[in-house]
């Protein structure tokens, strides 16, 4: 009963989604991270300059040939990948396109996604022809988390109801949530910066210089403990409010701690090539898990009244 009108409330009648955009939206999610891991191995090998053309891998051919090395192999399946990513993300915009009356926020959503997926096959292509300049790269790899950010705020707000929305938590809880989301914003823009300038720039003839590594190491690691301390303060909170958020305070706690040993490993054990590339995708799906929640900060208005 609502405790104002003395009317029963009722739970808001989600969307109908189309049959095939809930596995469209899983699939740009998952390849949107799958091309981290893929780009990683790509700068990790040495593999960068693999193929030496963009949209071709070498002059007169689009795939490499039997002359190349392996290195051109491992950069044309991160490029392959770019297919079905775009397709994943041209499905969801056809598939919201239908319900786009009812879901706004989605059809938003979807856009971006796509826009942004077609932005990075250009700056894919650029940094190849700038042969991997570090600003390019680091610029890529964070667009890449932006899109997988995204991508996990359509699943999210997917299996919502649409319509209008309201503060879930405290509004001190939200603004803590919000320091936490600055904070780890932080920590990722130094950790690719700190990779740009360590030993891994995606080919052996290429040669970073003029940043002290180490240094940039522990300005990354410092903000890192600061924002694992921010987080645990939020699943205390939530948990002794049981506050909507709870669940994923305590996915992303679990996430920073993980991220937070291979880092260790990784810097004590002069920075191997999969642990590097372990952090890269954990970094993506810890931001993602920040997205969503942000997200359970609020919730549907009926759904308010209905709780009441």
């Amino acid at each position: 009963m609502s405790g104002a009108t003395g009317v029963t409330a009722t739970r808001p009648a989600r969307t109908q989604l189309p049959r095939f955009l809930p596995f469209a939206a899983w699939a740009s999610f998952v390849l949107n991270a799958l091309i981290i891991a893929t780009g990683g191995a790509v700068r990790l090998t040495g593999s960068g300059l693999g193929c030496t053309e963009w949209p071709l891998c070498t002059p007169g051919s689009l795939i490499p040939t039997e002359e190349l090395s392996y290195h051109a192999l491992i950069e044309f399946g991160n490029r392959t990948i770019s297919g079905p990513l775009l397709l994943a993300g041209l499905a969801v915009v056809i598939l919201t396109w239908r319900i786009r009356a009812e879901r706004k926020d989605l059809f938003v959503l979807s856009w971006i996604v796509l826009s942004l997926v077609l932005v990075q096959a250009v700056v894919g292509g650029v940094i190849v022809w700038e042969e991997l300049a570090a600003v390019l790269v680091g610029f890529h790899y964070t667009v890449s988390l932006i899109i997988v950010c995204i991508a996990a705020a359509y699943l999210t707000r997917m299996y919502e109801a649409g319509g209008a929305r309201e503060r879930a938590v405290p509004k001190g809880f939200a603004i803590l949530t919000h320091v936490t989301t600055l904070a780890m914003a932080v920590v990722i823009v130094l950790g690719v910066i700190t990779t740009a300038n360590g030993p891994h720039s995606g080919d052996e003839n290429v040669v970073r210089d003029g940043f002290d590594a180490t240094l940039l190491s522990h300005l990354h690691a410092w903000p890192g403990y600061i924002a694992f301390a921010l987080v645990l303060a939020l699943v205390a909170w939530a948990y002794s409010k049981k506050l909507r958020p709870l669940p994923w305070t305590i996915a992303l706690i679990s996430m920073l701690v993980v991220q937070i040993l291979v880092g260790v490993y990784q810097a004590r054990n002069g920075l191997p090539p999969v642990f590097v590339g372990i952090h890269m995708v954990l970094a993506a799906l810890t931001a993602a898990t920040m997205t969503v929640t942000v997200l359970r900060l609020k919730r549907p208005v009926a759904e308010g009244a209905l709780a009441e």
